[in-house]
Order: C-alpha cells, then structure tokens, then sequence
C-alpha cells in the first residue's frame, strides 16, 4: 500500500473470469485495481493506519469487488504531498484533495481532474449529496469533487435548562426569550448560591457567535441578494446593523463577559462548568463535550426530559425565532473532498467505476463497516445499537483511518451507537436544523480582489464590529468603518461577486 500507483488500472476493466473449471459456473468480473491518496490523523491511540492485510480491508474490498491500493500521507504534510502528487506524472486515480485552495482551483480549471457533478443522478447514494454543499466545493458552478459530508446543521445554542427553570421560564423560542434568559442569568441568582457571581453567556474571540446570531435577525450568510436581485455582503445590511445593536446591549448590561473579544475558545468551558455563565452560541455537539467536563467534575447531567434527577440538565436548540422566522448558519458541511484524476482514469467507464465505488460506501454496511469496524470483533450490539468493545489495541489497530474514505452520504446511515440522552438530544437538534439552514450564494466564486484583499478588508469589518459592541464607536463609526471598507477595495470586491454571479445564472 505504501508504492506509488500504477497509472490507469485499465487492465483488469471488462475483463471476466470464471470462479471455477466449468462454463455452466457465473462469470466473476475480476476486482477492479483502484489507487486513492487519502490523509492520515496519528495519535497516541493509533500512531499508524490500518495495514494492508487488515480484515476490515479485506471485507471492504470483497463488497465492492476492489483490489485497492491506499496511500496513506500524514496530516501533518498533507498538502505538501499533495501538491507535489499533482506535479508528478504519475498522479493516483483518486486523491483527497486539501481543500478550496489555489491549487485546486488552478488544476480543476486546467483539466487535471473530472467534472463529476453530471454523474451523481445516476447513483443511488451519490444522487443524495446536498445541494448547499456542492454548491460550498463547486468552482465556477461545476462540481469536481466528492465531498466528505458533516453535519450542516451544527450551529446553536447550548444553555442550562435547570437554570431556565429556576428562573421562571420554561422554552427558549424567539430572540426575546433569549435576552430575558440571558437577562434572568446575569441578575437573579440561577445557580442559587445567594452571590452575584453569574451572567448569561460566554463568548469569545471570534466573529463566529455573532455571524450565527446575526441570521436570527435576517441578515444573510456571507452574502444574500437585495431587490434588484444583486449580492451586497452581509455587513451592509440594516439587519446586520439591528444584531450589533442587540450585542452591544449585551455588553452594556453585563449579559456576557468583558473580555469577549480576547477570550481563548477552549477557556469557554470553564466558565459553564464552574457555573460562572449559563449559555453559549456554539456547535450543537458542544453539548457532549460539557457533559464529560460536568461528569469528570462529579455531576449527573441529563436533558430537559430526562427522568430522574440530575444535577446539571442542558437544554439545546437550533436557533431562536426573528423577523424571518427560524435560520439557522450552516458549517461548510464538508471536510475535504476527493478527486479524480483524468491522467489515470482515462474513459468515462473508468470513471463510472470509481463513482460506483464511493457510491457503495455510502451503504450501511460499508459506513458500519469503515467507521465501527466488524460486528463481533470491534463491536457488539446492544439492543441494535452500537457498542465498541474495549480492550485490545491491535483490533483497532486493523480499522485505523478506514474512516476516512466514506463520504458519509447518505447522511445518518448508520446503526446508532449507545449514547448519553445529551448526545441523543444533539444529534436530532442537528438533523432537525439542517431544514432551516441559509446557504451563502456567493460561495461558489473564486475572487480575485478577495484574494489580494480579504485580510485587510475583514479586519476593517472585525475591528468594527467588536468597537461598535464595546461603545468605542458609535453608528456613525460604524458607517465610516464601511466607507473605508468601501474604497479600500470592498466595492470592486462586489462588482467582481456580482459579475461572477450574472455569468453563473446566465449560464444555468
């Protein structure tokens, strides 16, 4: 598995066998020879990936009738790798490409890899890519890859239901509930100690809360159209104006903490599990993480609906009702996708083989299979859920990475693991949410100005917003901040957007 792929793997394509000496036997196809570049994530746990004669390998290859040759690189050099791979000539039929990056975009525009967006109707599993996210990885308004599908619908809130209660309220549903919860956190003693030592929510620093709040308000993701139908870039929106407003009422009523803009990300959990803050705008499985830290400090921790008593009961939600109604931010839904190059698979049914593959992974028993490992061997079930079963190293040893090939799609494939009632709740928030997601329409658009640009104008915005939330600027600062934004390259930054949005819908 660790030599370099032969180009092509057309010698076995067609080709039949007979599984035995008489001709009234059915005729085999010979296992297709297909080579992938995939990364690699080593950790004390699993420092190598799984080794060629791993039986998990093994079965995989029988399923989809493959002889594979998996060529495994190392996270940490990944897209050196695979750069390098790209410049050869002796490119994998399929490579895992790092990303939307320069790179990428160059070598899909010159030809190197295939158009594979017109094949996915043809594929049962494939057919069910969504379309949000093809739209996140396509460049120029066609689809090179297969994506590695994640939850789109991750972002929410995640807040202390106990807390709810014993401030008198029952449901977080509009913005309104959300401010009085925050409000009834900061100032009326949740946690019952009879100190002043609470407040509603924990930030910190990054503009991520705040773009996930501002779609409750009705501003769009990224970019949204207006009524001439032109794109205009979020942060000229009035809706936009209308959640900096609502911040820096937070920050002025001591709703959430001081130093927002300077707080590291992992320090936020310090503060919920020590019963400092009550909420936070994060990813719905943040929730899962907050029950092990409440769990290792010697708390029970449930649900709004668990049973018996608990000490700490979590609440979550997609997102809370504004002037538009639900609208949640979604993750780019994706990590990484894969590539076909046109150097080794030279035919359209060469092609069609590779699609047919991913395609297969995308069953149950293939997602089970890469990503739990073999029923009896890496786990057991347990009134048909899921159990890993603990112990031996090795047998982990032998699904190492596997993981890393499936695509994911369909999502929530999977026999369901055992889980915590918090992990349960999670798990159905993001599902739900993925109904009420925004997707950015400028996404797609590689920009040229962005790429010589981008930093400096998303520090004019970012340095804005968080003045604006802390009174060191008013509304009028604000809309210098703009019209600097403006003629440092923020209105040829538009044009070239909208200029490449008329081609895009032109040519649909």
């Amino acid at each position: 598995m660790n030599q370099q792929p032969q180009s092509g793997g057309t010698e076995n394509k067609g080709e039949e066998t007979q599984s035995g000496g008489s001709s009234d036997e059915p005729v085999q196809e010979e296992p297709f020879k297909l080579s992938i570049m995939t990364i690699f994530y080593p950790s004390d746990k699993a420092p190598e990936p799984a080794p060629e004669d791993s039986p998990v390998i093994q079965k995989l290859e029988e399923y989809t009738n493959t002889d594979l040759e998996i060529l495994w690189t190392p996270s940490t050099n990944y897209e050196d790798k695979f750069n390098v791979t790209l410049a050869s000539n002796d490119m994998p039929m399929v490579i895992l490409a790092p990303g939307k990056t320069a790179t990428v975009i160059s070598a899909c525009r010159n030809g190197v890899f295939w158009e594979l967006g017109p094949y996915f109707e043809e594929y049962p599993n494939l057919s069910q890519f969504n379309p949000i996210v093809l739209n996140n990885i396509s460049i120029d308004g066609k689809v090179y890859g297969l994506y590695r599908a994640r939850d789109l619908g991750r972002n929410g809130i995640i807040y202390r239901h106990d807390w709810l209660q014993k401030v008198g309220m029952n449901e977080l549903k509009t913005i309104d509930d959300f401010y009085t919860m925050l409000k009834k956190f900061t100032y009326e003693d949740p946690d019952g100690d009879g100190k002043d030592d609470t407040f509603g929510m924990v930030v910190h620093q990054s503009n991520y809360q705040f773009n996930v709040s501002a779609l409750w308000f009705g501003a769009p993701n990224g970019w949204g159209e207006n009524e001439n139908g032109e794109l205009v870039p979020a942060h000229l929106t009035p809706e936009y104006l209308e959640a900096l407003k609502w911040w820096k009422k937070l920050y002025d009523e001591k709703l959430i903490n001081e130093d927002f803009a300077a707080l590291d990300p992992e320090k936020r959990y310090d503060f919920i599990v020590t019963e400092q803050a009550g909420a936070e705008i994060q990813v719905c499985d943040d929730a899962g993480r907050l029950e092990s830290r409440f769990k290792d400090a010697g708390k029970s921790v449930g649900t709004p609906n668990t049973a018996e008593d608990v000490d700490v009961r979590l609440g979550i939600v997609g997102a809370v009702e504004g002037p538009k109604g639900l609208r949640a931010l979604p993750t780019s839904g994706y990590n990484l996708f894969y590539l076909v190059s046109k150097q080794s698979v030279k035919t359209e049914d060469e092609l069609k083989r590779v699609l047919k593959f991913f395609d297969q992974l995308g069953d149950r028993e293939m997602q089970d299979l890469l990503d739990r490992g073999i029923e009896g061997v890496h786990y057991e079930l347990v009134d048909g859920k899921v159990k890993p079963i603990e112990g031996d190293q090795r047998l982990g040893a032998q699904l190492s990475g596997l993981n890393q090939l499936l695509l994911f799609v369909p999502r929530n494939n999977q026999t369901p693991r055992v889980d915590t009632e918090v992990r349960e709740l999670q798990t159905k928030v993001i599902a739900e949410n993925e109904k009420i997601v925004v997707g950015n329409p400028a996404e797609p658009f590689i920009s040229e100005v962005y790429s010589q640009k981008g930093p400096q104008l998303d520090q004019i915005i970012e340095d804005a917003r968080v003045q604006f939330i802390v009174g060191q600027i008013d509304e009028q600062g604000w809309k210098d901040a703009i019209e600097q934004w403006r003629k440092l390259g923020g209105d040829d930054y538009i044009k070239e957007i909208n200029d490449l949005y008329k081609k895009a819908n032109t040519n649909q």
